[in-house]
């Protein structure tokens, strides 16, 4: 593996957990109980259930053809947002919480070990360095999303504060 090759997984990595520019994406999340995920502001389109739930369906879209898999794309983004508001108990809304932070643990390993440049078998034009980082960009907007709306509740910040660390 490369100089340039390693730098880069590095880069991606702190891009992936979050860094610098915001809170670690693993302390963002774990204090929500279920009635705040699926709490609507009537501002916002969604819940911070919802947003969750998008960026699981997109992560684990692009984490498969990371890995070798033919993801299929959806007839219609709307797809990709669950109806539901909220989760329906606290083990539920947990359990999704540990998907998503799985999820950022499997790009993470792949940003390790990964040759960047090499193009993907199934997403023509496409390296393993553009998805880790569409992966990152799009992880890191809704994040944007969910810290607003825990303002706009009252429950930010996280315990143990919301600054990077």
């Amino acid at each position: 593996m490369s100089d340039a090759n390693q730098l880069f997984g590095q880069a991606l990595v702190k891009s992936l957990v979050g860094e610098r520019g915001h809170i670690r994406v693993a302390r963002a999340l774990p204090d929500i109980n279920v009635e705040l995920a699926g709490k609507k502001n009537a501002e916002m389109p969604y819940s911070i259930y919802q947003l969750l739930k998008h960026m699981i369906y997109w992560q684990q879209f692009m984490l498969e053809h990371l890995e070798g898999r033919k993801s299929q794309l959806p007839g219609n983004v709307m797809e990709s947002w669950p109806e539901e508001t909220g989760p329906q108990s606290e083990e539920a809304w947990h359990a999704v919480i540990n998907e998503f932070l799985q999820g950022v643990d499997r790009a993470v390993q792949i940003a390790e070990t990964a040759q960047l440049d090499e193009s993907l078998a199934h997403f023509p034009g496409e390296t393993k360095a553009g998805l880790l980082r569409n992966i990152a960009s799009h992880n890191s907007y809704h994040l944007g999303e969910i810290v607003l709306l825990r303002r706009i509740y009252g429950a930010w910040p996280p315990p143990g504060g919301g600054f990077p660390a």
